[in-house]
């Protein structure tokens, strides 16, 4: 295995270690890291692969500030007889961390690649507030809503393009809606 001198996307996040904060720009090139990673597990064939764990903790970075998406323990393969032909398979236990965890996922232990979709977000609004993930997308939607969502950004960081990260808050929280789409 490759040495990861950067730790987890975690450890950076919320400054383990008295690490310093990544810039904006960095944030966003590994939001696009862990998206095209993910893609290449979904569209995995002949059976797309569905992580049901990411997470910060699990996304490592190396000495050059590369993403990495790592533990796959959790994941599954969605078997080639169905893969085609549904965008869900049911489980009979629910697997993941809690405030990652897709609540349709939980509930109905219907897994498809919309599992980690909703996970995604989540990561994805942790690397804009630097916040926990316990009720983070309501935090975020009601701080749109109220037109402060400013003050949600990691204020480690003065520079933040607002409209960019509004944009990608938005569509952060579009991936980890709780109804089904």
């Amino acid at each position: 295995y490759e040495y990861m001198s950067n730790g987890s996307l975690e450890d950076r996040i919320f400054r383990r270690g008295n690490t310093l904060p990544l810039p904006w720009q960095l944030r966003f090139r590994i939001a696009a890291e862990i998206g095209t990673g993910l893609l290449f597990l979904h569209q995995t064939k002949p059976e797309p692969l569905v992580h049901r764990d990411l997470k910060p903790a699990n996304i490592l970075i190396d000495r050059n500030y590369v993403s990495k998406i790592s533990d796959v323990g959790l994941a599954r393969l969605v078997p080639p007889c169905v893969a085609d032909s549904v965008t869900q398979y049911r489980m009979t236990q629910a697997a993941g961390t809690f405030c990652y965890i897709d609540p349709e996922y939980q509930q109905t232990g219907m897994l498809g690649t919309k599992s980690d979709i909703y996970s995604l977000g989540i990561l994805f609004l942790q690397l804009l507030t630097a916040k926990p993930a316990m009720g983070l997308t309501h935090h975020v939607q009601r701080a749109i809503e109220r037109g402060t969502f400013r003050e949600m950004l990691d204020p480690a960081l003065p520079d933040w393009p607002y409209e960019e990260a509004l944009h990608f808050a938005k569509l952060s929280l579009t991936c980890a809606e709780l109804r089904k789409k």
